[in-house]
Formats: C-alpha cells, structure tokens, sequence
C-alpha cells in the first residue's frame, strides 16, 4: 500500500504524485512490442467470446502463435494478462483525472468553474465504477490472484492516492489516509461482482456508489 502523507489541500506537488503514480505502457523492443499486442489481442478476443474463466493460457498462447513458455514468463498467468489488458484503459481514466474537465478532472473550462473537492469525488466514483463494470470479470482476475494483489497493482496507488488527495480537502482533520482505501474497498471487484449476479448491474453500481459517497460526508 502506498503510505504518503496527505495534508492540506491538493497542490502542484500533489499533482505531481499522481504524475509519478501514473500507469506507463511498457518500453520494450519492437520485437517484442508486437509479441505483446499479439498475445493480447487474442486473450481479448478469446475472453470476450468464452468468458475469462474459460479460456486456459494454452488457448492464448496457441491464438497468439506464441510458446506458451514465452506466455507465462512475459504475463505470469491469467491475472498478469488481465493486468496487461486493462492498462490501457486504466491509462485514459487516469488522464481524465489528471488533466480532463470538471467534474472528474481539474482543468475548468471557458465559463465553467472548478469542481469542488467533493464534486470530483463524486465524479471518480461514477467513473471508476462504469470502468468497473465494463471490464468486470478481468478487474476481478487481477484483484484476487493471490491475497493482496489488489494492493500489489500499480493503478491502485493511483486511485488511493487520488481518492485521499480529495479527501483531505473535503474532510480536513479526517484520516483521509485510511479513509481513502475504505472507499475503494466498496468499490473491489469482487463484491460488485457479487452483487451483479444477485441484483443486476444497475441495482449493484447505484448501491455501491450510495456506500462509497456516504463514507464522504462532505458529497
């Protein structure tokens, strides 16, 4: 878990945590640049066609015209391909956060204020959870590959950190420290899971998001 201090309101250094938080696409050789897109390519393609469950890494490997010796020292198992398949969208997320309009981002637009601390808290939430839920089952994978893997992904920190950056300004005085990973512990893979086999993908994101946003008072 990432353990900088937060105290007082989000600033230019701040911003510049969240910087260096910030998921990178991976420098590698041309070569292996395209091996990389090519495996998944075809885990994207084989996950979205039978399910995450349901596709061995033997699958992916032939589908990818790679040794499956190559598939498991470049991604570990299902959860490192997960992993890799969502950092693209965890980078556009986190673009908006950094620099998109209010509510999400900081950047006010002509005519239109900045959002408050609370606003963009709001707004994360939302956001995080549409991500959530468009790409369910591979969050899932990534989160409980072993105990504490959610913790172990680079794109947590940067959530977590973001989250307490806004609370310590909305909640001055509160552990926005701690208080930040309970809000993202509403929002884990697995209960929202859970939760949409049971209820639906509607009723489970609208309770989720009321049990998040109540754990920030000033929303």
């Amino acid at each position: 878990m990432d353990g900088t201090e937060i105290s007082g309101p989000q600033s230019g250094s701040s911003s510049e945590v969240l910087e260096i938080l910030r998921t990178r696409p991976p420098q590698e050789r041309a070569d292996a640049a395209r091996n990389r897109e090519k495996v998944l390519a075809a885990a994207a393609t084989l996950f979205a066609d039978k399910g995450v469950e349901a596709v061995s890494m033997d699958a992916i490997a032939t589908a990818a015209g790679v040794g499956k010796g190559t598939l498991f020292r470049r991604f570990g198992d299902k959860s490192g391909l997960a992993v890799a398949l969502l950092d693209a969208r965890e980078r556009d997320l986190q673009e908006r956060i950094l620099s998109g309009p209010p509510p999400l981002g900081p950047s006010p637009e002509a005519g239109r204020p900045a959002a408050t601390p609370a606003d963009r808290l709001a707004a994360f939430v939302q956001a995080y959870l549409d991500y959530l839920f468009a790409h369910l089952d591979l969050v899932r994978m990534s989160e409980t590959a072993s105990p504490g893997a959610r913790y172990r992904i680079g794109a947590y920190g940067f959530w977590h950190r973001h989250v307490a950056i806004l609370l310590g300004e909305a909640l001055p005085g509160e552990d926005a420290e701690v208080l930040s990973h309970a809000v993202l512990a509403v929002l884990a893979g697995e209960s929202a899971a859970a939760l949409k086999d049971r209820y639906g993908e509607e009723r489970a994101k609208a309770a989720l998001a009321t049990t998040a946003l109540a754990l920030c008072p000033a929303t």
